[in-house]
Formats: structure tokens, sequence, C-alpha cells
């Protein structure tokens, strides 16, 4: 008989916020500094210019930041192990007793939390230690080149929406068809962001185009502001 194997939100829950956040700044940050141009009476090519200048901005920013975080990450992830093997070295039966112990205290009766742990170390001594004592295992390892990639990706794709709604609507038209345009974005993302996690759709969409139409409200009415006094 073929196993059926449970599908669990938990393991899309990385990428899936990585991605969502990228994608999010992205429309956001590029459609409010838009608005902002245009509101000041920027003409196409400056309000061109300044959103070109915030995507590739923004995904340098958000890649350096996500490589910079995850890598330290990584190395605090090396430097546990590195203490871990040294100690596996120095005192392997202190730590057999010390995943043991672990065991017992999830819920397995002493004897046998001994024989798991004596089994589990004489497989993979490291690799027990730093999953059930460190916490750490191959799938959720740090990546900090991955996780820079694919932050950078997600904001650039999330800034060329407002950026090509810019370029193609009427100028007379821009604020609108970008506040649209990118409101509706948000809101799609809030959408599907919270379906794949398993939350309220509503309660996800209503949470993002909320917070979107209130920066790009502000940052419109500062750009209407300094457009009439300078």
């Amino acid at each position: 008989m073929e196993r059926r194997r449970e599908r669990h939100r938990m393991e899309k829950a990385g990428w899936l916020r990585a991605a969502v956040l990228g994608a999010d700044d992205g429309i956001l940050s590029t459609a409010s500094l838009v608005l902002g141009v245009a509101a000041a009476n920027g003409s196409r090519s400056s309000v061109l210019i300044a959103g070109i200048a915030g995507l590739v901005a923004g995904a340098m920013s958000m890649a350096a930041g996500e490589y910079v975080s995850v890598h330290s990450q990584k190395d605090a992830e090396e430097a546990d192990l590195a203490l871990e093997r040294i100690e596996l070295r120095t005192d392997a039966r202190g730590e057999q007793e010390e995943l043991a112990a672990i065991y017992v205290g999830r819920g397995l009766d002493p004897d046998l939390a001994k024989r798991v742990a004596k089994q589990l170390m004489a497989h993979d001594a490291l690799g027990a230690h730093a999953r059930d004592e460190l916490g750490i295992s191959e799938t959720l390892r740090a990546r900090p080149i991955q996780a820079a990639i694919a932050s950078a990706a997600s904001f650039a794709i999330g800034a060329a929406v407002p950026l090509f709604v810019a370029a193609i609507a009427p100028q007379v038209n821009i604020i609108t068809f970008v506040s649209v345009t990118s409101l509706v974005s948000l809101a799609c993302l809030g959408a599907l962001a919270a379906h794949v996690g398993g939350a309220s759709v509503a309660k996800g969409t209503i949470r993002v185009a909320l917070w979107g139409a209130l920066s790009m409200a502000v940052t419109a009415g500062v750009g209407a502001l300094f457009g009439t006094i300078v």
C-alpha cells in the first residue's frame, strides 16, 4: 500500500515569506516613488527615470540586506556545528546522554531514548545533534546567495508592474492608472500569500491593500505638496 505523504504548509513558509516580502516591497516602493514624482508634476521621462532607479536600487538593497542577514545566520550555524564536532570528539558519551535527555523530554521513556540516541549517533552523530539539539536541518540551512538572488528577483518583478503601467498610461492619468493597478496587484499578492499559507484570504487581501493605499497616498501627498512649493 502506497503511503500518503502529508503536505504541510510550513514547508513553504521560508520561500513564501521571501517572495511575498520582495514582490510586495517592489510594487509598493516603486509605485509610491512613481506617484510622488508624478504628483509633483514631473514629466513622463522623470517618472520613468525615478522608477527605474528605484527598481535597481531596491533590488540591490534587498539582495545585499538578505545576503548579509542570511550569511550571519550561516556563520552562527557553522560556529555551532564546529563546537559540536569538538564536543563529539572529546566527550562522545556525554553527547549521547545529552541527546537521550532531549528525547526523554519529548516523551520517550529513558531506555528507549538511550537506544535511539545510540543508534542515531552511530549512523550520523553530527547530523543527529545538529537536527535535534541545534535545530539545524539540511532543508532549513541558511543559503545566503540563493536568498539574495530570490529577494532581488522578486523585488524587480514586483517593481516592474507600476513601472510598466507608468510607461504606457496617458500622461494625465498616470497617477490613477498606477494607483489602481498597484492596489489590485497588492491585493492579489495578499490573497495568494494567505491562500498558500492557509490563512484567511479576505484578511490577507484587506491587510496588504490598506497598507499599500496608505503608503501611496502619503507619498503622493508629499509629492504634490513639494510640487506646489518648489
